[in-house]
């Protein structure tokens, strides 16, 4: 059987298993089977088991969506699930959601779908959607385009070009892990925006120690604020819209900007700044 005549689903377990940077026989050893039927199945001498395509796909870490591409590729049906986040059965999570955004305020906190598009977000956040101009808010804010576009948050930061440099290094490794031809799209259109010149990278020899998490500081009718941010995921899903949702949680990193947070959701101000007793947050 020639190359060109290869069953899709081998030439999509050899391209994870390339993605992944393991050897036929690494991957054997972890999905328990033997490289001499891997090589069979990715050739496509034998047709993989559903069980042994999940198994692959598990310790090849693809994400589900791409799961149920490949049982689909191998004849199976597909096992999951992808039920909108407005609907009824997706109430719960929808609750703990809700609840998580407004426990985070007076702090801004943002839920994005797998291409960064804003889902949800709380009040908060609204001191850093708004001041991007309303045509990189529709149809959907998009937290990257906000984030990477000259008209939205580079119009206001200081020292964006390492802020820049780690989007896009992140944007470029999750397409690159995911295999994702929508988020390729997404950094090719980002990586090509224009820098603003009063925020042009610096050259490395100029820049100082870098610290421990990268700061995000831009201008508001408030004055400079300055954050860091936190992504948290859905632990074990089994859905395809809940395993690919991330909540960004931002946080001050000056006194001046917790103050300004808290004044503007009305909070009382917490003892010692920054870092804090743990539950003002929530209070």
């Amino acid at each position: 059987m020639g190359v060109d005549q290869l069953p899709r689903v081998g030439v999509l377990l050899r391209e994870w298993r390339l993605r992944r940077k393991l050897s036929q026989l690494e991957l054997a050893l972890r999905a328990d089977t033997s490289s001499r039927h891997l090589s069979c199945v990715e050739t496509g001498r034998s047709r993989p088991s559903r069980k042994m395509v999940l198994r692959l796909a598990h310790h090849l870490d693809v994400p589900l969506r791409e799961r149920n591409s490949l049982l689909i590729a191998a004849g199976y049906a597909p096992v999951y699930r992808e039920r909108p986040l407005e609907g009824e059965e997706m109430q719960a999570v929808r609750s703990a959601v809700d609840m998580l955004l407004e426990g985070h305020e007076p702090y801004p906190a943002v839920v994005v779908d797998r291409l960064w598009n804003v889902v949800r977000a709380n009040r908060a956040m609204s001191v850093m959607l708004d001041v991007a101009p309303a045509e990189l808010s529709a149809p959907t804010p998009n937290v990257m385009r906000l984030a990477l576009h000259p008209k939205g948050l580079p119009a206001h930061a200081v020292g964006y070009g390492e802020v820049r440099a780690y989007l896009l290094g992140g944007l470029a490794q999750q397409a690159l892990t995911t295999g994702d031809p929508a988020l390729s799209a997404l950094y090719d259109e980002v990586s090509a925006y224009e820098v603003p010149a009063h925020e042009a990278p610096a050259p490395p020899q100029e820049r100082g120690p870098r610290e421990a998490v990268v700061p995000m500081r831009f201008r508001t009718p408030y004055g400079e604020l300055a954050m860091f941010s936190t992504i948290a995921t859905f632990g074990a899903p089994a859905d395809v819209t809940l395993s690919e949702l991330a909540i960004e949680l931002f946080f001050p990193m000056d006194q001046h900007t917790e103050r300004v947070l808290r004044e503007r959701a009305g909070a009382p101000a917490l003892p010692g700044g920054p870092g804090g007793r743990s539950r003002g947050v929530t209070e």
